[in-house]
């Protein structure tokens, strides 16, 4: 039995739609974790559950909810979508206090329940990157791996690539839709192999559903090998407008000034240093093998930016 969180998400919601679409899992063998109420919860949900597919209320803001939902469950594997509730990693949160304390608390109630397999999304950035953004990844791997050496419970690490569909928050919380801006001001520069939604969900889905030790207790960078900089991906949104690079201190003072929270500024500026140092290039080619496995052609940069403009 498989237990998802996130399905009305983007990483979630598209690992969900690739595993029906491919038939990839019986959905009798799926459980969804889901904090909606079951008035907010969409109607494909009921769909599903008409299919056999059971459908849980958890919330990581509530352990007992877990602790509940994990007992019903009886699930043999998690698929764990990290939290989105970034301002928990801001004014640099102390270990346990960031985006983690709710991962580590969701591990606790798998492992407690009897989860002997967990699969984590994090952001496809190398190890070492000082990206405040993969602070909280960083701390639960490390306690996934802390649970792995104890005989707990086994892990598999998914670092999705770069979203396609973020390109607006990389290049200087860009407007799609009527930004006037000549100069799009960003605190760095490099290489960043952009990847979309889909093409992710559909490698994401074919890992958690593989019941093979191909990917046990691995570490796998879901992402295309080819890769722009922050300059060639402006160049698509528009040629016509230019990239001015600055210091950490002079971007954060620019959007502070446009309104823009400065403990937010502050987390997302330490983005750029890791771009410079190439940490968002990626030159794995499993996601590429296993889209070419299902027949599907990667979805180019271009084409997401074409959309989000229309």
């Amino acid at each position: 039995m498989l237990a998802l969180t996130g399905t009305t998400g983007r990483i979630g919601g598209a690992t969900l739609a690739a595993i029906l679409k491919y038939d990839l899992i019986s959905p009798s063998e799926l459980v969804i974790l889901t904090s909606s109420s079951p008035s907010s919860q969409p109607s494909s949900y009921a769909q599903l559950a008409e299919s056999g597919t059971r459908i849980l209320q958890a919330n990581y803001d509530d352990p007992d909810s877990l602790t509940k939902a994990f007992a019903e469950a009886k699930a043999d594997r998690f698929f764990l979508v990290s939290t989105p509730a970034i301002q928990m990693d801001f004014n640099d949160a102390p270990h346990g206090q960031g985006r983690e304390k709710a991962h580590f608390s969701a591990i606790d109630a798998a492992v407690a329940a009897g989860v002997k397999h967990i699969y984590y999304t994090s952001l496809a950035f190398a190890d070492g990157s000082q990206a405040g953004v993969m602070r909280a990844h960083f701390r639960t791997e490390a306690y996934l791996k802390k649970l792995r050496s104890e005989g707990k419970v086994g892990y598999t690490f998914i670092r999705e690539g770069l979203y396609n569909e973020s390109w607006p928050l990389y290049l200087g919380h860009y407007k799609p839709k009527g930004d006037e801006r000549e100069e799009i001001v960003v605190a760095g520069d490099g290489p960043v192999s952009w990847t979309s939604v889909q093409d992710l969900g559909i490698g994401t889905a074919t890992i958690i559903t593989d019941r093979t030790d191909r990917w046990k207790d691995a570490t796998m960078f879901l992402s295309l090998r080819h890769s722009l900089t922050l300059k060639e991906s402006l160049a698509i949104v528009d040629g016509k407008k230019s990239l001015k690079v600055v210091s950490s201190e002079e971007y954060i003072r620019h959007y502070e000034e446009a309104g823009m929270p400065r403990a937010m500024l502050e987390w997302w500026c330490t983005t750029y240093p890791s771009l410079e140092a190439g940490h968002a290039r990626i030159q794995d080619g499993t996601l590429e093998e296993i889209l070419a496995a299902k027949g599907k052609k990667p979805d180019e940069l271009a084409e997401t930016v074409r959309a989000m403009k229309a």
